[in-house]
């Protein structure tokens, strides 16, 4: 059962990526993106908890909104600083070291929770952990850090997206249903990105005022096109990381998080698989490694 939830939530997450990676392409706003991405996740996690009958009483237990509040800020905060990350330095080295906040959800589970390894499953881990990193290394990028600041959005990120990930196992270790929480989660994350897409706008307001009339009904066209990409493929990712991270919670409850998690980290291997046979995109050596890398990682854990 928690096999099959975590190998789930690394397709699901992964699709979200996967969508968000088609926006990039199609010059699709990320401000926009990103509000979408949270406002179809919040409506998912909603009606998930109202199904299951846990939102109303969750609403009012301090306990939930503390940890909606804090994997909000792990969730909104850590995409944000990850974006600028990638602004001041190289993808290939800003993608594996963000993705190593998984280390930080294994010391968690194996030293507070005594979660154990036997030898296959710690195996397995590893090579899930090597997959997760050769699959962001690009051979033809110039590993060349822009701006000093990269260190520290890089490690506030990984600091960030480990309270997401690890989040959801302390609220389950201590009894609350993952889906009101979540559903808080990306509800206040709306009000984050509502904010920059006001800004957005703002700014988009403001570049039109200083063009001429020809020049400035083309650049509203192009922003209006970027504002509805971002929106539409920001809902439809929504939908994918509701499901994945539902699927995650699932695994964390019947599972261990030292071994769910590596796995669910893998879900960056569906951006670049669907990179592959979409857009053509060759892989270098040690990318085709990664793939391989993760399907003996979860033939080891399974035996």
């Amino acid at each position: 059962m928690w096999f099959a939830a975590a190998v789930g939530s690394a397709l699901l997450f992964g699709l979200a990526g996967w969508w968000m990676k088609v926006s990039q392409m199609r010059s699709g706003s990320s401000a926009y993106l990103l509000l979408g991405l949270y406002i179809s996740g919040t409506i998912g996690f909603g009606i998930h908890a109202v199904v299951e009958r846990t939102l109303l009483p969750a609403l009012t237990d301090w306990r939930v909104w503390a940890a909606g509040l804090l994997i909000g800020i792990g969730s909104a905060l850590g995409n944000a600083l990850f974006m600028k990350a990638l602004e001041n330095g190289p993808a290939s080295l800003t993608s594996p070291l963000t993705n190593m906040n998984i280390v930080l959800v294994m010391a968690l589970g194996t030293f507070g929770y005594n979660e154990a390894f036997t030898r296959m499953e710690l195996m397995g881990v590893l090579l899930l952990l090597a997959a997760v990193v050769f699959i962001s290394i690009r051979g033809n990028e110039q590993l060349t850090i822009k701006r000093q600041i990269w260190y520290l959005y890089v490690g506030l990120s990984i600091l960030l997206f480990a309270i997401r990930n690890g989040g959801l196992k302390v609220t389950d270790e201590i009894g609350l249903s993952g889906a009101p929480v979540l559903f808080i989660a990306y509800a206040l994350s709306i009000v984050w990105f509502g904010a920059a897409v006001g800004k957005e706008r703002s700014q988009a307001v403001g570049i039109e005022s200083r063009i001429s009339s020809h020049p400035r009904k083309q650049y509203s066209r192009y922003a209006s096109k970027a504002a509805v990409t971002g929106m539409r493929l920001g809902l439809l990712s929504g939908v994918f990381s509701y499901g994945g991270l539902q699927l995650y919670t699932i695994a964390l409850q019947t599972g261990q998080a030292n071994i769910a998690g590596p796995i669910f980290a893998a879900n960056s291997l569906v951006v670049a698989f669907g990179s592959i046979v979409l857009y053509r995109e060759r892989l270098s050596l040690l990318q085709w490694l990664a793939f391989a890398l993760t399907f003996g990682g979860l033939i080891l854990i399974r035996l």
